[in-house]
This record gives structure tokens, C-alpha cells and sequence, in this order.
């Protein structure tokens, strides 16, 4: 059997001298694996970076086998941020992320969003903010979705600034200013795609994704997050202390 796709690559682990057990994030499969032959030799390897969009086709005999990759490039994503740290790093903490999803569960929607915020990295003011959006549809496609809506508290739908760190529903203003220390900040930029977000803004954001991530889906396993997702957080956090000199 086999099909075609179009896929973003994740990562790969070496396979003998010449070959790789590549891992794609596909459109309409899923994240799935497949054998690359001569996928560590120069022709190839170049493609099989973290990032990338390729085009693939998988041929197995059997459905559950493991099969193999034929892969030719679409876009090369990374190679057009080789000079931005921040931007390398952010599609290495994607792509650690993206493969936390099931195996072979397709999630059309979060891909589409995910070459959304490949296509970005070029653009430093926008990219950090859809990639926050991005981690919180990740947990929303995993069944850990947040409810923004309206207040934990009131009911309330205006004037929603934080989040419940134990139930994940946001909390207005009025309601949570006596226990304000206590609540995970909710960045506007987060309810409102017009609303601006500076520096302090997106690491808020990381905050509140990060937290659910690590309480709801990596601490369960045993998981830890990406180390490029650690990384990603000390390079803006640095770029906000930069920017408050």
C-alpha cells in the first residue's frame, strides 16, 4: 500500500551508515514514520531538517509496518533563519512538541497553523505570538483545551486578563485582583488577533501554555519539555531584559 502527502519534518534518528528513521508532522496522516533510504547521505540529509515542508510518499506491504519515505523539498524553512538564533530555536521547540501528538492521528487544523508559523520565522514581530497560539491549540487537539470564554468566577465575558492554574478558565479582572499572585496571567493577544503583544506579553503567554503542557500532558508520561523550548524561553527572556534597559 502507499499514499502521498505533503509533511513537515520533525526529526530522525540514524538507521545503520547510510539510512534514517525519519518522523513528519503530515497533513493528512498524521505524525507517521518511514524508513529514508540514503537519508545520511549529502543529497538528502539537507531535506531532512527540522522544519522543513516536504513532499513524501510512504509505501509499506503491510499498514502497520513501518514502510518507507520518499521525500522531495517544498520549503525550506530554517534555512531562511540560519542568522536567527531565536527563530532556529523556536522550530526546534515546534517540532519537539508537534511530536507529542498520537501517532498516524491526523489534526488538519494544527497542521495548517503549523505551516502558518514556519512561514512566519521570518518575521520576528509576528511569529512569537502565533507560536503561543499554536502551543495552546496543541493542547486543545491532545483534549487539554483552555476555556477562555468567560470568567471562572462570573460568568463574565469582558475584561478577561487571567487564567486558573487548576481548572485552566479564565478569571476577569474584578474577580481575580484578591488572589491576582496566585493566577497565570492571559496576554490580549491571546482573545484578540488585533491586539498587540510586546515582550513581556509573549513571555506571559509561554507561561500559561507551558504550564498546562507540563501539567497535563508531559508530567503524566514522565516527559520533560524540549530542550529548545527551555532555550527559546531564555533568549526572549533576555530580549526583554534588553529591552527594559
Amino acid at each position: 500500500m502507499d499514499w502521498s502527502d505533503e509533511g513537515i519534518f520533525l526529526t530522525a534518528k540514524p538507521l545503520g551508515e547510510a539510512h534514517a528513521v525519519a518522523e513528519l508532522l503530515t497533513r493528512a496522516h498524521g505524525r507517521h514514520l518511514g524508513l529514508v533510504r540514503g537519508g545520511r547521505s549529502r543529497r538528502i540529509r539537507p531535506l531532512l531538517q527540522s522544519g522543513n515542508l516536504l513532499r513524501v510518499t510512504w509505501r509499506a506491504r503491510l499498514s502497520e509496518h513501518l514502510g518507507g519515505f520518499n521525500v522531495e523539498l517544498i520549503d525550506a524553512h530554517a534555512a531562511r533563519v540560519l542568522d536567527d538564533a531565536a527563530a532556529l530555536t523556536a522550530i526546534g521547540s515546534l517540532a519537539g512538541l508537534a511530536r507529542l501528538l498520537p501517532e498516524r492521528d491526523p489534526h488538519p487544523e494544527l497542521y495548517a497553523a503549523t505551516v502558518e508559523v514556519l512561514r512566519t520565522f521570518d518575521r520576528p514581530d509576528v511569529w512569537p505570538a502565533l507560536l503561543v497560539r499554536w502551543e495552546l491549540q496543541l493542547l486543545q487537539e491532545l483534549g487539554f483545551g483552555l476555556d477562555l470564554s468567560t470568567c471562572a468566577a462570573t460568568g463574565a465575558d469582558t475584561d478577561l486578563i487571567y487564567v486558573s492554574p487548576r481548572s485552566g478558565q479564565a478569571v476577569s479582572r474584578d474577580a481575580g485582583k484578591p488572589y491576582c499572585s496566585k493566577l497565570l496571567k492571559l496576554p490580549a493577544f491571546i482573545l484578540d488577533d488585533a491586539a498587540s503583544a510586546d515582550a513581556a506579553d509573549i513571555a506571559a503567554g509561554f507561561a500559561l501554555s507551558g504550564h498546562f503542557l507540563e501539567r497535563d500532558v508531559l508530567a503524566p508520561h514522565g516527559l520533560a519539555m524540549p530542550q529548545a523550548r527551555e532555550r527559546l524561553i531564555g533568549l526572549l527572556a533576555r530580549a526583554l531584559q534588553t529591552a527594559q534597559i
